[in-house]
């Protein structure tokens, strides 16, 4: 299995998360292939200064090449917020799995009408190098669930 977490978000050291997402991204290793990549650049730069219309739609065009192949979720704090266990079956029967988070102004109703399903973690607002370790360690809890190992317990 592969996951994909795709997200809106300058590329750079992460002193704090980074080895946290490490961390996720090998004990999730005997169940999935987990990849974090980080999308910014100029457009989307240019874009969040012109209004939040113009940064969700540089937001789609960036993250569009990604949609298509397995099954696509958006992180989006206004749609349904699923337990662990619903947030376990999403990650089943799919050999790859695209997660998506969003810019500071958050997705296009049209780009979350082409994923499969969109999630919330809730109405607070968290960091986006936060919200990545929280669905990593979502992912990895996902995972043992579906795979009966005791983590989840």
């Amino acid at each position: 299995m592969k996951i994909n977490v795709i997200i809106i978000d300058k590329k750079g050291k992460d002193q704090l998360y980074a080895p946290l997402i490490e961390h996720y991204k090998k004990i999730t290793k005997p169940f999935a292939k987990v990849e974090v990549i980080a999308l910014f650049d100029k457009e989307i730069s240019k874009a969040q200064d012109i209004s939040p219309q113009a940064a969700q739609k540089s937001y789609s065009r960036a993250l569009e090449k990604y949609l298509g192949s397995g099954t696509n979720i958006a992180l989006d704090p206004a749609s349904k917020e699923f337990d662990s266990f619903e947030f376990a079956n999403l990650l089943k029967d799919s050999a790859t799995v695209n997660f998506y988070i969003g810019g500071a102004y958050g997705f296009e109703r049209d780009f979350l009408s082409k994923c499969n399903n969109a999630v919330s973690f809730g109405k607070i607002t968290l960091s986006h190098k936060l919200v990545k370790v929280v669905l990593l360690e979502q992912i990895f809890r996902g995972l043992t669930i579906n795979n009966n190992h005791p983590y989840h317990k």
